[in-house]
């Protein structure tokens, strides 16, 4: 397949393996570089990228699974929504069996709750549409990715007039979390291996006050190994050559400027708005929300959404790996008492989270 077989060359990549190894030789000290991407994370697990790279340059996985990085309290305002039989709720599949502080969607709906796994939001829009006597709540939840997709739904509801469709809102944009995981000494990251999809949309050029700020690499990479081993590559470039740089190594998809049209959208429906996240708390500006021009379409303000105080599972080190700082492997939890089957926290029930890709793939 054009774009995908060759970047799978397995040649290729053990000529990359080789050629890191050669440029490992000259670095002073061992350099740590994180992705921020979930499907990085999968594929980084997939491929056996960590096996093929010396002990002197490290990949260590950060928030890129959007699922993961939803905090505990929205899952119980979902989960609320519903409990209530007059809300018809829409999700992601990946959305299902995440546990909130005391039961899941996937529960819920057992014991009797509309829940509905859609393929895009239009599918919710359309559900409005044929359920006029119900209201149906989406749950927009995702990076910058998803985000223009869930905007023109609520643009086409607006168009149509329907009055029974709301988006609960937990939208999370990546350059921020970047700079505080960069400002972080314990972490002490030499570069970074930028999300691709996001990417898509918001274009290279996002990272550059990165790079400006704290003088860190950044290489927006593809999903194949051979595309993940050249990001590395040229992350190595540019730590032995001591300048910083935004590179675009995924250009088949991937400009400077991004997505303008996807831009647009987000900037007609969201405005920013300080967000919480699993592992990393309140990061100002690092979330959307729906405007309020456009506050019909925004559960948080069209429902009364009553959830206890939230409460999760103490000995999930889901934080600390959405941070970086721990492996799957350092969690206690971890493919014991936690497995893809009977998940105890987000990092193993996205087939994005860390968690699930260490235990499919690194065991």
């Amino acid at each position: 397949m054009k774009y995908q077989d060759e970047f799978r060359d397995r040649q290729l990549v053990t000529i990359m393996a080789d050629n890191i190894r050669r440029m490992a030789e000259h670095l002073k000290q061992p350099v740590k570089f994180m992705e921020v991407c979930g499907t990085h994370t999968m594929a980084i697990y997939q491929y056996g990228i960590r096996s093929l790279l010396p002990d002197n340059v490290q990949l260590v996985s950060g928030p890129g699974c959007p699922v993961c990085v939803t905090p505990v309290g929205y899952l119980d305002q979902a989960l609320a929504c519903a409990r209530d039989s007059a809300n018809i709720v829409a999700t992601f599949g990946d959305m299902l069996r995440v546990p909130g502080s005391s039961s899941s969607l996937m529960e819920e709906r057992a014991r009797g709750a509309d829940v509905r796994i859609v393929y895009s939001p239009l599918d919710a829009v359309t559900l409005a549409q044929e359920h006029p006597e119900r209201r149906v709540v989406f749950l927009g939840v995702g990076f910058e990715t998803t985000a223009p997709a869930i905007a023109a739904s609520i643009l086409e509801a607006a168009r149509l007039g329907l009055k029974n469709y709301v988006v609960l809102a937990s939208h999370k944009t990546m350059p921020v979390p970047m700079e505080i995981l960069t400002a972080d000494p314990d972490l002490a990251l030499s570069g970074y291996l930028c999300p691709a999809h996001v990417s898509t949309v918001i274009g290279g050029k996002a990272y550059q006050p990165l790079v400006d700020k704290f003088g860190i690499p950044c290489v927006v990479t593809g999903f194949e190994p051979a595309d993940v081993m050249q990001g590395i590559e040229l992350l190595l470039t540019q730590v032995l050559s001591g300048k910083s740089s935004v590179e675009i190594q995924y250009r088949r998809a991937v400009t400077w400027e991004g997505n303008p049209k996807a831009r647009r959208i987000l900037e007609l429906v969201f405005e920013p708005c300080d967000a919480v996240w699993r592992g990393l708390g309140l990061l100002p500006g690092s979330g959307l929300a729906i405007r309020p021009a456009l506050a019909s379409f925004d559960a948080q303000q069209v429902l009364t959404i009553a959830v206890a105080e939230e409460h999760e599972n103490p000995a999930c080190r889901c934080g600390e790996i959405l941070k970086g700082k721990l492996a799957p492997f350092d969690c206690p939890l971890f493919a014991t008492v936690c497995t893809p089957e009977a998940p105890l926290g987000a990092c193993m029930v996205s087939s994005e989270g860390t968690c699930s890709a260490a235990y499919k793939y690194g065991r």
